[in-house]
């Protein structure tokens, strides 16, 4: 209890001394620990991430432990591991700095409004299924929420592409070769095309549905996953979510529910302390008038 005790006084005995440099150094370390944790929500990374802890626990037991030959060998694992870790991430690393190096300075700290990509892939999603409810052709669209579909991804072909109408119709283009599996969107991206979803085991679903709307429950009850259903057989649009599915959905509809469930608004979009103050003052006086008339 004492150690915790003249832990917390020595942060505030050091606080009368920090500076602006000391402060911006703080929040550089925090973005990038934020950062890392960002990047390893995926399975696999997180499979990585639970041994490079191991293995610096047991490098800390054999050195307080005074095993010095196996504290050796970690020390070395640890060193050739660093690389390693910076190879197998690199494809996440370069969309990060990507990311950041498009936006200007204002956009990165959230000072400038901006429409969110996930609008723009709904946007793009709902105008693929409304085409192909018309010619009839047959969809099957995964949005990865919370849970990792890290394993349905790898039954399919990777894709990594840009959401767009044109795209999703091509993929889903009756002679194409991936026209029969599912499309993963993850992160605003089609992650991949042609994965095997696991079918339902529901038996009190209707008997009138195909093995696409089967597997399209199946995934929403194996993951949180929205999975957007086109029939081929009607031109049906349908939505399955946690294990439910809603059928006969209109384009506008299907885009309410997308944004409802992959995009929730909040209060105000904007995040200007300012213009939420003066959005305020002015209802207020709006308010006062009104109860005058």
């Amino acid at each position: 209890m004492s150690t915790i005790i003249d832990f917390f006084k020595d942060i505030a005995s050091m606080l009368p001394t920090l500076k602006i440099m000391d402060i911006i150094d703080i929040l550089l370390v925090a973005f990038a620990i934020y950062t890392i944790i960002v990047m390893i929500q995926t399975t696999g990374a997180a499979r990585i991430a639970k041994s490079v802890i191991l293995i610096l626990a047991l490098f800390l037991i054999t050195q307080i432990l005074n095993m010095y030959l196996t504290h050796y060998l970690l020390e070395r694992i640890l060193e050739i591991g660093l690389i390693a870790l910076l190879i197998m991430f690199q494809p996440e690393l370069r969309r990060m700095l990507e990311k950041l190096g498009g936006k200007s300075l204002r956009e990165v700290v959230n000072m400038k409004e901006e429409q969110r990509e996930i609008d723009r892939v709904i946007s793009q999603t709902v105008a693929a299924c409304e085409a192909m409810s018309k010619s009839r052709t047959g969809a099957l669209i995964v949005f990865e929420r919370d849970d990792p579909t890290i394993d349905y991804q790898k039954s399919g072909t990777v894709i990594d592409a840009k959401v767009s109408s044109e795209l999703l119709r091509n993929i889903f283009f009756t002679k194409a070769s991936l026209h029969d599996g599912a499309v993963i969107i993850r992160n605003e991206r089609i992650a991949a095309a042609g994965c095997v979803l696991p079918l339902t085991q529901n038996r009190n679903i209707s008997s009138d549905l195909g093995t696409r709307h089967r597997a399209g429950i199946g995934m929403s009850e194996a993951t949180d996953a929205v999975v957007v259903i086109v029939s081929e057989e009607t031109g049906t649009i349908s939505v399955a979510i946690s294990g439910m599915l809603k059928r006969h959905l209109a384009p506008q509809t299907l885009e309410k529910l997308l944004l409802n469930e992959l995009a929730p608004k909040t209060e105000s979009k904007t995040y200007n302390p300012l213009k939420l103050l003066q959005r305020k003052r002015n209802k207020k006086e709006k308010d006062e008038t009104d109860a005058e008339t």
